[in-house]
């Protein structure tokens, strides 16, 4: 798939999420979440383009269960639940894609730098409690745009990374 094209697909695709999430409140939606069939290509879809990413899928996720009338409150906890499985599956797949790559750094598992692992995934975990108190203590309205400035920071940094991969190639 062109790296360029993706890049720029995703940093517009998560601007729009963003925006979504910043819309002021609208009236109850009727909209409830899809049957078994819709759940499985929303998740299909949304694992898709965690592992393109590398991200956890909340990214998505929580756009996807807000649209379907799923409290905030709920979507952040359901995609942190989420987050495991779509990560576990995304290693994996890295490490065994990566096994025979040329030029990986010492103390890598196919694509997995694993000091990098360790670090970040302990810090995680120490700090994941905390962001779940904070998010719960906020008021929605806040959680929204807090979650939205993330979303656009990541778009802003997608676009950017897509604008320079097409001056390399251009």
């Amino acid at each position: 798939m062109n790296t360029t094209v993706l890049a720029l697909f995703f940093g517009l695709f998560v601007a729009v999420a963003a925006t979504q999430m910043l819309i002021p409140a609208k009236p109850a939606t009727r909209r409830d979440l899809p049957g078994t069939a819709g759940m499985f290509g929303a998740g299909g879809v949304i694992g898709v383009l965690a592992g393109l990413v590398g991200a956890g899928g909340g990214f998505v996720s929580i756009p996807f269960m807000t649209w379907c009338g799923v409290r905030i409150h709920g979507a952040v906890a359901t995609s942190a639940a989420l987050g495991f499985p779509i990560a576990l599956s995304g290693t994996l797949a890295n490490m065994v894609f990566g096994s025979n790559a040329p030029g990986l750094p010492a103390y890598s598992l196919g694509f997995v730098y694993l000091p990098a692992l360790a670090v970040i995934a302990t810090a995680s975990v120490i700090m994941a409690p905390l962001g779940a108190r904070t998010a719960h203590r906020w008021p929605v309205q806040r959680l929204r745009r807090v979650f939205a400035f993330l979303l656009y920071a990541l778009a802003i940094y997608m676009l950017w990374k897509g604008v320079a991969l097409a001056r390399q190639v251009g």
